[in-house]
C-alpha cells in the first residue's frame, strides 16, 4: 500500500528471532509465494461482485418492505391467532383489516433474528473442515438457492388472510438467516483471498464500490418497477380506521393483482441478480489456507475463541468506534424517505435523492482508497466521517429547496463512501495483529467477521426502534399526506443532530484505536517472516 512496500519484504527477517525463521530461505519464499497468490484485477472483480447479492436484497428490503406489507399484502392483525394484540385497537377485528403494528412486528423480529444468526453462523463456519471447495465456499454455494426461494415468498401474497403475518414473519427470518450463510462467509473469505494486506485492501475497494453499486441497483430496479404501486395518502390526518377502510375498499382489485406482480417481478429480476454474482464469485474467487498454518495451528473450541477475539484490545476499539458511527449513518437512512417526504417537502424525490448519494459513494470509493494508501487509514477515518458533519448542519439549517438538497445529497455521498469502506478495509489489521500474538490459533475469522456483522446489524436494531418509538411518541400518522409539527421537528432531529453527536463520540473513540501505519507495517513484516 503505503511507499517502501518493496524493502519492507527484504527487511522482515531482522524483525524477528531467527528460531522462527529457521533459515535465511523464508524471505525468498515469501516473495515467490507473493508472486505466486498476487491477486489478478479479475480475481479482484469476481471477488467484489459478490458482496453484490447482501447489497441488492438488504436495500429492497430496507427501503420497501414496510410500504409492501401495508399496502399491498395488507397484513391483518395478530391478534386472531391468539399471540398479540395492539393496546391502540379499539374496533373489532377482521381477517381482512391492515394492522400497521403487523408489519411493525414482522419488521423488528426480522431484524433481531438477522443479528442473532451472525454469531450462530460464525460458531457453524469455525467447526466447519477444510473440502476440495474450501471451508468457507460450500456455505456460499449451498445457501443461494434456499435463499432465493425464500426472497421470492416474501414478495408473494398468499390466497389466506389469517395467517399473513406468520407467512411473511417465516420466510423473512429464513431469509435473513439464508443470506447471513451467505455474507458471514463471503465477508470472512477476505483473509483467504491472499496473504498480502496491500491485495486484500484492494480486493476490499472493490468490493466496496461495488456493493454500493448493489444498493444503487437494489433501489433503480425496485423504484422503478413498484414505484407507482402505491395507494394514495389519506388526506385527513386524524382519520379514522373506518376512513382507512375506506382507502382500500376503493382501489381495485385489478389494480391490486397488477401492483403484486410488479413486486413479483421486481423480486424475480433481483433474484436473477443473487444467482449471477454468487455464481461469478464461486467460479472466479479460489480460497487459500494460511500457509504457516498446518504446521503450527491447532483447532480453538469456539467459545474459548470467542473469549480470546472479544479480549483483543483493538477489535473492541473498532467496534466501538464504528457501532456509533454506523447507528449514526443508520438512523439518516432509516429516517431519509419520511424526512424527504413530510419534513421537506420533496414526497416524490426521495428515491432520486438516494440514487444520487449512492451514485455520489460510487464514485469516490477509489479516491478514499488512494487516501489511506497515502496517508493512512486512521486518517482516511477522522477526515472521511467527519465530512458528513457540515452537511447535517445544513440540512438543518436550510429551508426546503431541492437543488441544495440534491447538492447536499451529492456531498454526503463522499462520506458514506468512507463509512462503506474503511470499516471492512481495517478489519484485517486487527486480524492479523491478533494472529501475531496468537500464531498457534486458527478459524477465528469467522468469529471476527460475524461479530462485527453483529455489531453492525444491531446499530441497525437499536436505529429503528429509536426511530420507531420517537415518531409514535409525537403522534406520527401513518400514510398521512401531511404530518404534524412534531414529527417534522423529530424528524430533523433524527437526521440532523443526532448522527451528529453519534459521529462525534465514534471519532474520539477511534483515537484509542492502536494500529496506525507504523504499527500495521510493523505487523505485516513479522507475518511475512512466519509465511
Amino acid at each position: 500500500m503505503a511507499k517502501g512496500e518493496g524493502a519492507e519484504s527484504g527487511s522482515a527477517a531482522g524483525l524477528l528471532p531467527t528460531g522462527i525463521l529457521q533459515a535465511g530461505e523464508r524471505p525468498v519464499q515469501v516473495k515467490e509465494s507473493k508472486k505466486k497468490n498476487q491477486l489478478s484485477i479479475c480475481n479482484k472483480l469476481c471477488y467484489a461482485v459478490g458482496g453484490t447479492p447482501y447489497q441488492v436484497t438488504g436495500c429492497a428490503l430496507g427501503f420497501f418492505l414496510q410500504i409492501y406489507l401495508l399496502d399491498v399484502a395488507q397484513v391483518s392483525e395478530l391478534s386472531p391467532l391468539g399471540l398479540l394484540h395492539h393496546p391502540k385497537s379499539s374496533f373489532a377485528c377482521s381477517p381482512s383489516q391492515v394492522d400497521p403494528f403487523s408489519a411493525s412486528i414482522i419488521l423488528f423480529v426480522g431484524r433481531a433474528w438477522d443479528a442473532i444468526t451472525d454469531p450462530l453462523v460464525g460458531f457453524c463456519i469455525s467447526k466447519s473442515p477444510w473440502t476440495r471447495l474450501g471451508r468457507l465456499m460450500p456455505w456460499i454455494i449451498f445457501s443461494t438457492p434456499l435463499a432465493i426461494i425464500a426472497y421470492f415468498l416474501i414478495w408473494f401474497v398468499p390466497d389466506f388472510q389469517q395467517g399473513q403475518t406468520l407467512w411473511y414473519l417465516l420466510f423473512y427470518c429464513l431469509f435473513e438467516t439464508l443470506v447471513t450463510c451467505f455474507h458471514v462467509p463471503y465477508s470472512a473469505l477476505t483473509m483467504f483471498i491472499s496473504t498480502e494486506q496491500s491485495e486484500r485492501d484492494s480486493a476490499t475497494a472493490y468490493r466496496m464500490t461495488v456493493e454500493v453499486l448493489g444498493t444503487v441497483l437494489g433501489t433503480a430496479i425496485q423504484g422503478q418497477i413498484v414505484g407507482q404501486a402505491h395507494t394514495p395518502c389519506v388526506q385527513d390526518a386524524n382519520a379514522s380506521t373506518v376512513a382507512l377502510e375506506g382507502v382500500n375498499r376503493t382501489q381495485s382489485a385489478t389494480s391490486l393483482r397488477e401492483t403484486q406482480n410488479a413486486y413479483l417481478l421486481a423480486a424475480g429480476v433481483i433474484a436473477s441478480i443473487y444467482v449471477i454474482c454468487a455464481v461469478i464469485l464461486t467460479l472466479g474467487v479460489r480460497e487459500q489456507r494460511e500457509p504457516y498454518e498446518t504446521q503450527q495451528a491447532k483447532p480453538m473450541p469456539f467459545f474459548r475463541g470467542l473469549r480470546l477475539v472479544m479480549s483483543h484490545g483493538p477489535y473492541i476499539k473498532l467496534i466501538a468506534g464504528f457501532l456509533f458511527t454506523s447507528l449514526a449513518f443508520m438512523l439518516v437512512e432509516g429516517n431519509f424517505a419520511l424526512f424527504c417526504t413530510y419534513t421537506l417537502g420533496f414526497r416524490n424525490e426521495f428515491q432520486n435523492l438516494l440514487l444520487a448519494i449512492m451514485f455520489s459513494a460510487t464514485v469516490t470509493i477509489p479516491i478514499w482508497q488512494w487516501f489511506l494508501t497515502r496517508f493512512g487509514k486512521k486518517m482516511a477515518v477522522y477526515i472521511g466521517i467527519s465530512s458528513a458533519v457540515p452537511f447535517l448542519i445544513l440540512v438543518a439549517l436550510m429551508e426546503s429547496n431541492l437543488i441544495v438538497t440534491y447538492v447536499v445529497a451529492v456531498a454526503a455521498g463522499v462520506s458514506v463512501a468512507a463509512a462503506f469502506l474503511l470499516p471492512w478495509s481495517m478489519l484485517p489489521d486487527v486480524i492479523d495483529d491478533f494472529h501475531l500474538k496468537q500464531p498457534h490459533i486458527h478459524g477465528t475469522e469467522p468469529i471476527f467477521f460475524s461479530f462485527y456483522v453483529f455489531f453492525t446489524k444491531f446499530a441497525s436494531g437499536v436505529s429503528l426502534g429509536i426511530s420507531t418509538l420517537s415518531l409514535d411518541f409525537t403522534g406520527y400518522q401513518t400514510r398521512g399526506c401531511s404530518q404534524p409539527a412534531r414529527v417534522k421537528f423529530t424528524l430533523k432531529m433524527l437526521v440532523t443532530m443526532a448522527p451528529i453527536v453519534l459521529i462525534l463520540i465514534g471519532l474520539l473513540l477511534f483515537k484509542l484505536y492502536p494500529i496506525d501505519e507504523e504499527k500495521r507495517r510493523q505487523n505485516k513484516k513479522a507475518l511475512q517472516a512466519l509465511r
